[in-house]
């Protein structure tokens, strides 16, 4: 199962980790978000230990959307050594994600 990232977290779980992240921002009324929820959970599975992967609820904590220029969901951005080192935005396949995993790790 991803992570869950918060403001209160995102610093010490996301932007001080020693590998790249995956943070899905997301909404429970998201119809898009949703149907990519059973991606970025498998992705969770096939790189535990190598990624780091997880959600931040835009409804929850809106201080990081506006940090991070996210103004269409879902948004996944790939964090590495606290940048932003890629981002994919609206849903896509799963091979997409994969693809930009493997460029950065």
């Amino acid at each position: 199962m991803a992570a869950t990232y918060t403001d209160a977290n995102f610093e010490t779980e996301v932007l001080s980790a020693d590998k790249l992240t995956v943070v899905d921002f997301w909404a429970p009324w998201c119809g898009p978000c949703l149907a990519l929820g059973p991606t970025i959970d498998a992705l969770s599975k096939e790189y535990e230990g190598k990624v780091n992967v997880g959600k931040v609820n835009v409804d929850e904590n809106p201080q990081l959307s506006i940090n991070y220029g996210v103004t269409s969901i879902p948004a996944v951005l790939f964090i590495k050594n606290g940048q932003v080192v890629d981002k994919q935005v609206g849903a896509a396949p799963k091979s997409v994600f994969e693809k930009k995993i493997q460029s950065h790790i």
